[in-house]
Protein backbone atom coordinates (compact mmCIF):
# COMPACT_ATOMS: atom_id res chain seq x y z
CA UNK A 1 0.00 0.00 0.00
CA UNK A 2 2.55 2.56 0.54
CA UNK A 3 3.96 1.99 -2.55
CA UNK A 4 0.72 2.13 -4.16
CA UNK A 5 0.61 5.59 -1.99
CA UNK A 6 3.98 7.26 -3.33
CA UNK A 7 2.80 6.64 -7.13
CA UNK A 8 -0.61 7.98 -6.37
CA UNK A 9 0.71 11.28 -4.94
CA UNK A 10 3.28 11.30 -8.02
CA UNK A 11 0.75 11.18 -10.52
CA UNK A 12 -1.51 13.40 -7.98
CA UNK A 13 1.34 16.00 -8.56
CA UNK A 14 2.10 15.79 -12.32
CA UNK A 15 -1.70 15.99 -12.70
CA UNK A 16 -1.51 19.52 -10.50
CA UNK A 17 0.81 20.98 -12.42
CA UNK A 18 -0.38 19.80 -16.37
CA UNK A 19 -3.58 21.50 -14.82
CA UNK A 20 -1.64 24.61 -13.95
CA UNK A 21 0.87 24.71 -17.13
CA UNK A 22 -2.76 24.11 -19.25
CA UNK A 23 -4.48 27.52 -17.05
CA UNK A 24 -1.85 29.38 -18.11
CA UNK A 25 -2.42 29.32 -21.96
CA UNK A 26 -4.51 31.29 -23.61
CA UNK A 27 -6.04 31.36 -26.93
CA UNK A 28 -5.64 34.38 -28.97
CA UNK A 29 -7.32 34.23 -32.33
CA UNK A 30 -5.98 36.90 -35.35
CA UNK A 31 -8.79 37.75 -37.56
CA UNK A 32 -7.67 39.90 -40.60
CA UNK A 33 -10.59 41.57 -43.11
CA UNK A 34 -8.09 42.09 -45.50
CA UNK A 35 -8.84 44.31 -49.26
CA UNK A 36 -6.78 44.24 -51.66
CA UNK A 37 -5.40 41.08 -52.04
CA UNK A 38 -4.98 39.76 -54.81
CA UNK A 39 -5.30 35.89 -56.54
CA UNK A 40 -2.39 34.21 -56.20
CA UNK A 41 -1.42 36.83 -52.62
CA UNK A 42 -1.71 35.50 -49.22
CA UNK A 43 -1.84 37.57 -45.91
CA UNK A 44 0.68 36.87 -42.99
CA UNK A 45 1.71 37.44 -39.54
CA UNK A 46 5.21 38.55 -38.82
CA UNK A 47 6.08 39.12 -34.91
CA UNK A 48 8.25 38.91 -31.97
CA UNK A 49 7.43 35.37 -30.77
CA UNK A 50 8.60 32.14 -32.35
CA UNK A 51 4.73 30.85 -33.40
CA UNK A 52 4.79 34.55 -35.40
CA UNK A 53 7.98 33.41 -37.08
CA UNK A 54 10.22 35.93 -35.68
CA UNK A 55 9.40 38.59 -37.66
CA UNK A 56 10.00 36.75 -40.46
CA UNK A 57 7.85 38.82 -42.78
CA UNK A 58 6.35 35.06 -44.79
CA UNK A 59 7.09 32.74 -42.42
CA UNK A 60 3.33 31.93 -40.88
CA UNK A 61 0.25 32.42 -43.38
CA UNK A 62 -2.86 33.08 -42.12
CA UNK A 63 -5.76 31.01 -43.04
CA UNK A 64 -8.49 32.20 -45.64
CA UNK A 65 -11.79 32.02 -46.15
CA UNK A 66 -13.37 34.71 -48.63
CA UNK A 67 -11.80 38.18 -47.54
CA UNK A 68 -11.10 37.26 -44.05
CA UNK A 69 -7.54 35.28 -42.86
CA UNK A 70 -7.48 34.22 -39.89
CA UNK A 71 -5.38 31.59 -37.22
CA UNK A 72 -5.80 30.72 -34.25
CA UNK A 73 -2.49 30.31 -31.62
CA UNK A 74 -1.67 29.53 -27.93
CA UNK A 75 0.55 31.68 -25.63
CA UNK A 76 1.16 31.58 -21.92
CA UNK A 77 -0.88 34.15 -19.90
CA UNK A 78 1.28 37.07 -19.68
CA UNK A 79 2.89 37.21 -22.59
CA UNK A 80 3.15 40.62 -24.69
CA UNK A 81 3.31 39.88 -28.60
CA UNK A 82 4.12 42.82 -31.22
CA UNK A 83 3.23 41.88 -34.67
CA UNK A 84 2.43 43.64 -37.75
CA UNK A 85 0.56 41.93 -41.38
CA UNK A 86 1.92 41.45 -44.50
CA UNK A 87 1.51 39.87 -48.08
CA UNK A 88 4.51 37.79 -47.80
CA UNK A 89 7.34 40.77 -47.46
CA UNK A 90 7.78 44.08 -45.93
CA UNK A 91 7.56 45.69 -49.18
CA UNK A 92 3.73 44.95 -49.06
CA UNK A 93 3.86 45.54 -45.55
CA UNK A 94 0.19 46.47 -44.16
CA UNK A 95 -0.45 50.50 -43.70
CA UNK A 96 -2.78 52.41 -41.64
CA UNK A 97 -6.70 53.48 -43.63
CA UNK A 98 -4.28 56.80 -43.98
CA UNK A 99 -1.42 54.80 -45.91
CA UNK A 100 1.15 55.03 -43.04
CA UNK A 101 3.66 53.11 -41.94
CA UNK A 102 2.03 51.55 -38.62
CA UNK A 103 3.75 50.99 -35.48
CA UNK A 104 3.47 47.47 -34.18
CA UNK A 105 0.59 46.19 -33.10
CA UNK A 106 1.20 45.44 -29.07
CA UNK A 107 -1.05 42.88 -26.97
CA UNK A 108 -0.98 41.66 -23.61
CA UNK A 109 -2.29 38.08 -23.04
CA UNK A 110 -4.33 37.95 -20.28
CA UNK A 111 -7.33 35.29 -21.70
CA UNK A 112 -8.82 33.67 -24.05
CA UNK A 113 -9.07 36.64 -27.24
CA UNK A 114 -10.20 37.33 -30.74
CA UNK A 115 -7.95 40.05 -32.18
CA UNK A 116 -9.82 41.61 -35.09
CA UNK A 117 -8.46 44.04 -37.79
CA UNK A 118 -9.36 45.39 -40.90
CA UNK A 119 -6.78 46.44 -43.62
CA UNK A 120 -7.49 48.68 -46.75
CA UNK A 121 -3.97 49.78 -47.63
CA UNK A 122 -0.67 47.91 -48.58
CA UNK A 123 2.48 49.31 -49.22
CA UNK A 124 3.82 48.37 -52.78
CA UNK A 125 -0.02 49.01 -53.57
CA UNK A 126 -0.77 52.45 -52.37
CA UNK A 127 0.94 55.51 -51.82
CA UNK A 128 2.72 56.09 -48.44
CA UNK A 129 1.00 59.08 -46.70
CA UNK A 130 4.00 61.82 -46.03
CA UNK A 131 6.55 59.38 -47.46
CA UNK A 132 9.51 57.80 -45.26
CA UNK A 133 10.86 59.34 -42.22
CA UNK A 134 14.13 61.01 -42.52
CA UNK A 135 16.82 60.67 -45.25
CA UNK A 136 20.53 59.39 -46.03
CA UNK A 137 23.03 62.19 -44.85
CA UNK A 138 26.41 61.83 -46.29
CA UNK A 139 28.20 59.67 -48.79
CA UNK A 140 26.92 55.95 -48.68
CA UNK A 141 28.42 52.91 -50.67
CA UNK A 142 27.23 49.57 -51.15
CA UNK A 143 28.92 46.07 -52.00
CA UNK A 144 26.74 43.27 -52.65
CA UNK A 145 26.09 39.69 -52.23
CA UNK A 146 28.24 38.77 -48.78
CA UNK A 147 28.25 34.90 -48.70
CA UNK A 148 29.26 32.14 -45.94
CA UNK A 149 28.44 28.53 -45.72
CA UNK A 150 25.15 27.95 -44.40
CA UNK A 151 23.86 31.56 -44.51
CA UNK A 152 22.11 33.36 -47.40
CA UNK A 153 24.00 35.77 -49.33
CA UNK A 154 23.40 39.44 -47.99
CA UNK A 155 24.40 42.93 -48.81
CA UNK A 156 26.61 45.61 -46.99
CA UNK A 157 26.69 49.33 -46.41
CA UNK A 158 29.50 51.96 -45.77
CA UNK A 159 28.76 55.62 -44.43
CA UNK A 160 31.91 57.57 -44.95
CA UNK A 161 32.31 60.34 -42.47
CA UNK A 162 32.76 63.86 -43.25
CA UNK A 163 36.32 65.07 -43.78
CA UNK A 164 37.02 60.94 -45.33
CA UNK A 165 37.96 62.04 -48.68
CA UNK A 166 40.25 65.12 -47.62
CA UNK A 167 43.46 64.46 -49.11
CA UNK A 168 44.94 62.84 -45.72
CA UNK A 169 46.06 60.10 -44.63
CA UNK A 170 43.71 59.55 -41.75
CA UNK A 171 42.56 56.65 -40.83
CA UNK A 172 39.44 56.06 -39.34
CA UNK A 173 37.93 53.53 -36.59
CA UNK A 174 34.61 51.29 -37.53
CA UNK A 175 31.55 50.18 -36.08
CA UNK A 176 29.96 47.41 -37.82
CA UNK A 177 26.21 47.14 -37.35
CA UNK A 178 23.24 44.58 -37.89
CA UNK A 179 20.22 45.18 -39.56
CA UNK A 180 21.95 47.62 -42.11
CA UNK A 181 19.03 47.93 -44.15
CA UNK A 182 17.84 49.97 -40.62
CA UNK A 183 20.16 52.43 -39.79
CA UNK A 184 20.48 55.31 -42.32
CA UNK A 185 18.13 55.16 -44.97
CA UNK A 186 14.14 55.02 -44.31
CA UNK A 187 13.50 54.03 -48.19
CA UNK A 188 14.77 50.75 -47.04
CA UNK A 189 13.90 50.27 -43.59
CA UNK A 190 11.56 47.38 -42.55
CA UNK A 191 9.44 50.11 -40.58
CA UNK A 192 9.53 52.96 -42.74
CA UNK A 193 11.89 55.13 -40.37
CA UNK A 194 15.65 54.42 -40.22
CA UNK A 195 18.23 54.52 -37.03
CA UNK A 196 19.60 58.06 -38.21
CA UNK A 197 22.98 57.33 -37.58
CA UNK A 198 23.87 58.80 -40.21
CA UNK A 199 22.23 62.38 -39.10
CA UNK A 200 23.52 61.87 -35.49
CA UNK A 201 27.00 60.83 -36.14
CA UNK A 202 27.49 64.05 -38.78
CA UNK A 203 26.34 66.24 -36.18
CA UNK A 204 28.61 64.63 -33.42
CA UNK A 205 31.88 64.77 -36.08
CA UNK A 206 30.67 68.49 -37.11
CA UNK A 207 30.60 69.60 -33.49
CA UNK A 208 33.85 67.79 -32.17
CA UNK A 209 31.89 65.91 -29.60
CA UNK A 210 32.97 62.77 -31.23
CA UNK A 211 36.02 61.42 -33.81
CA UNK A 212 35.08 60.72 -37.19
CA UNK A 213 34.60 56.55 -37.66
CA UNK A 214 33.11 54.52 -40.35
CA UNK A 215 29.84 53.07 -39.88
CA UNK A 216 29.48 49.81 -41.89
CA UNK A 217 25.90 48.58 -42.20
CA UNK A 218 25.00 44.35 -42.43
CA UNK A 219 22.15 43.66 -43.85
CA UNK A 220 19.84 40.82 -42.83
CA UNK A 221 18.12 38.32 -44.44
CA UNK A 222 14.79 36.30 -43.77
CA UNK A 223 17.03 33.82 -41.53
CA UNK A 224 17.59 36.96 -38.79
CA UNK A 225 16.24 35.30 -36.02
CA UNK A 226 18.73 32.62 -36.24
CA UNK A 227 21.72 34.01 -37.82
CA UNK A 228 21.38 36.41 -34.83
CA UNK A 229 21.00 33.42 -32.44
CA UNK A 230 23.57 31.04 -30.52
CA UNK A 231 24.06 28.04 -33.19
CA UNK A 232 25.40 27.04 -36.01
CA UNK A 233 23.91 29.66 -38.18
CA UNK A 234 24.75 32.43 -35.38
CA UNK A 235 28.46 31.05 -35.67
CA UNK A 236 28.17 31.04 -39.32
CA UNK A 237 27.66 35.02 -39.52
CA UNK A 238 30.18 35.88 -36.92
CA UNK A 239 32.65 34.18 -39.05
CA UNK A 240 30.74 35.61 -42.04
CA UNK A 241 31.52 39.30 -40.59
CA UNK A 242 35.49 37.91 -39.44
CA UNK A 243 36.51 36.39 -42.59
CA UNK A 244 34.97 38.34 -44.78
CA UNK A 245 33.33 41.49 -44.21
CA UNK A 246 36.21 42.98 -42.28
CA UNK A 247 39.02 41.76 -44.27
CA UNK A 248 37.33 43.43 -47.80
CA UNK A 249 36.56 46.93 -45.42
CA UNK A 250 39.86 46.95 -44.21
CA UNK A 251 41.72 46.32 -47.55
CA UNK A 252 39.10 48.95 -49.66
CA UNK A 253 38.61 51.61 -46.96
CA UNK A 254 40.78 53.98 -45.01
CA UNK A 255 40.42 52.25 -41.32
CA UNK A 256 42.19 51.85 -38.20
CA UNK A 257 42.28 47.59 -38.41
CA UNK A 258 43.33 47.01 -34.68
CA UNK A 259 40.86 45.35 -32.22
CA UNK A 260 40.82 48.32 -29.93
CA UNK A 261 39.20 50.15 -32.86
CA UNK A 262 36.74 48.11 -33.94
CA UNK A 263 33.31 48.17 -32.12
CA UNK A 264 29.81 46.33 -33.38
CA UNK A 265 26.38 46.83 -32.27
CA UNK A 266 22.45 46.43 -33.09
CA UNK A 267 19.12 46.06 -31.30
CA UNK A 268 17.14 43.32 -29.71
CA UNK A 269 18.53 40.54 -31.34
CA UNK A 270 20.70 42.27 -32.93
CA UNK A 271 21.80 43.41 -29.34
CA UNK A 272 22.59 39.86 -28.57
CA UNK A 273 24.43 38.77 -31.32
CA UNK A 274 26.63 42.22 -30.45
CA UNK A 275 27.36 41.15 -27.33
CA UNK A 276 28.10 37.48 -28.50
CA UNK A 277 30.41 38.54 -31.09
CA UNK A 278 32.34 40.63 -28.54
CA UNK A 279 32.33 37.74 -26.15
CA UNK A 280 33.31 35.34 -28.08
CA UNK A 281 35.89 37.21 -29.96
CA UNK A 282 37.45 39.52 -27.86
CA UNK A 283 40.93 39.53 -30.41
CA UNK A 284 38.35 41.52 -33.04
CA UNK A 285 36.02 43.67 -31.15
CA UNK A 286 36.36 45.58 -27.93
CA UNK A 287 33.34 47.45 -27.92
CA UNK A 288 29.48 46.56 -28.33
CA UNK A 289 26.30 48.47 -28.48
CA UNK A 290 23.46 45.55 -26.98
CA UNK A 291 20.41 47.78 -27.39
CA UNK A 292 17.03 46.31 -26.24
CA UNK A 293 18.83 43.12 -26.36
CA UNK A 294 17.25 39.78 -26.06
CA UNK A 295 19.67 38.13 -23.96
CA UNK A 296 16.98 35.72 -22.75
CA UNK A 297 14.26 35.56 -25.15
CA UNK A 298 12.03 32.58 -26.44
CA UNK A 299 14.61 29.45 -26.62
CA UNK A 300 17.52 31.65 -26.67
CA UNK A 301 19.41 31.58 -23.11
CA UNK A 302 22.84 33.27 -23.56
CA UNK A 303 22.72 34.49 -20.02
CA UNK A 304 24.04 30.56 -19.57
CA UNK A 305 26.93 31.42 -21.54
CA UNK A 306 28.49 34.07 -19.72
CA UNK A 307 27.74 32.09 -15.94
CA UNK A 308 29.32 29.21 -17.50
CA UNK A 309 32.17 31.40 -18.49
CA UNK A 310 35.83 30.65 -15.89
CA UNK A 311 38.31 32.15 -17.97
CA UNK A 312 40.10 35.07 -17.96
CA UNK A 313 38.51 38.62 -17.83
CA UNK A 314 37.60 40.00 -21.18
CA UNK A 315 38.92 42.72 -22.21
CA UNK A 316 35.58 44.15 -23.59
CA UNK A 317 33.54 47.30 -22.66
CA UNK A 318 29.89 46.76 -23.27
CA UNK A 319 27.14 49.21 -23.74
CA UNK A 320 23.77 48.01 -22.76
CA UNK A 321 20.27 49.64 -22.89
CA UNK A 322 17.18 48.99 -23.38
CA UNK A 323 13.08 50.90 -22.44
CA UNK A 324 10.28 50.08 -20.25
CA UNK A 325 7.23 49.56 -22.67
CA UNK A 326 5.98 46.34 -24.56
CA UNK A 327 8.63 43.58 -25.36
CA UNK A 328 10.94 46.04 -23.66
CA UNK A 329 9.12 44.52 -20.62
CA UNK A 330 9.44 41.26 -21.39
CA UNK A 331 13.31 41.05 -22.29
CA UNK A 332 13.82 42.98 -18.52
CA UNK A 333 14.05 39.79 -16.50
CA UNK A 334 17.18 38.33 -19.22
CA UNK A 335 18.91 41.52 -18.80
CA UNK A 336 18.73 41.73 -15.32
CA UNK A 337 20.04 38.25 -15.41
CA UNK A 338 22.87 39.16 -17.40
CA UNK A 339 24.13 42.22 -15.57
CA UNK A 340 24.16 40.56 -12.58
CA UNK A 341 26.02 37.54 -14.38
CA UNK A 342 28.75 39.97 -15.59
CA UNK A 343 28.97 41.43 -12.01
CA UNK A 344 29.33 38.54 -10.84
CA UNK A 345 32.45 37.92 -13.43
CA UNK A 346 33.92 40.83 -11.90
CA UNK A 347 32.91 42.98 -14.36
CA UNK A 348 32.41 47.12 -13.57
CA UNK A 349 29.74 49.18 -13.93
CA UNK A 350 30.91 52.13 -15.26
CA UNK A 351 34.06 50.69 -16.17
CA UNK A 352 33.47 47.10 -18.55
CA UNK A 353 29.78 47.81 -18.77
CA UNK A 354 27.09 50.94 -19.17
CA UNK A 355 24.03 50.11 -18.96
CA UNK A 356 20.84 52.87 -19.61
CA UNK A 357 17.28 52.35 -18.99
CA UNK A 358 14.80 54.25 -20.33
CA UNK A 359 11.22 53.83 -19.02
CA UNK A 360 8.97 55.28 -21.28
CA UNK A 361 11.11 53.61 -24.38
CA UNK A 362 9.43 51.37 -27.29
CA UNK A 363 11.11 48.61 -28.82
CA UNK A 364 11.36 50.18 -31.74
CA UNK A 365 13.30 52.28 -34.28
CA UNK A 366 12.46 55.84 -33.10
CA UNK A 367 13.26 54.64 -29.75
CA UNK A 368 17.08 53.03 -30.65
CA UNK A 369 17.52 56.31 -32.58
CA UNK A 370 16.60 58.95 -29.55
CA UNK A 371 19.79 57.12 -27.58
CA UNK A 372 22.50 56.15 -30.09
CA UNK A 373 23.93 59.01 -29.05
CA UNK A 374 24.66 58.36 -25.87
CA UNK A 375 26.99 55.25 -26.82
CA UNK A 376 28.39 57.09 -29.43
CA UNK A 377 29.74 59.80 -27.09
CA UNK A 378 30.70 56.80 -24.69
CA UNK A 379 32.76 55.02 -27.41
CA UNK A 380 34.13 57.53 -29.94
CA UNK A 381 33.84 61.09 -27.30
CA UNK A 382 37.08 63.16 -27.31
Amino acid sequence: MKHKFIIAFVFLNILMITTCAQSNIKEVKIVVEAEGVENGEAVFIAGNNEKLGNWAPDAVQLENNGNVWEKTFEFYKEAILEFKITKGSWDKEALTDDNKVPDNYIFKVNADTTVYLKITKWKGRDPISGGFKGQITGTVEYHKDFTMEGLRPRDIIVWLPPGYFDKSARRYPVLYMHDGQNIVDPNTSSFGIDWQIDETADSLIRSQEIEPFILIGINNTADRFFDYSPGEKGKAYMKLIIEKIKPFIDSNYKTLHCRENTAVGGSSMGGLISFMIAWEHPEVFSKAICMSPAFKFNQVDYVKEVKSYNGEKKDIVLYIDNGGVGLEETLQPGIDEMLEALQGKGYEEGKDYIWIKDNEAEHNEPAWAKRMSYPLKIFYGK
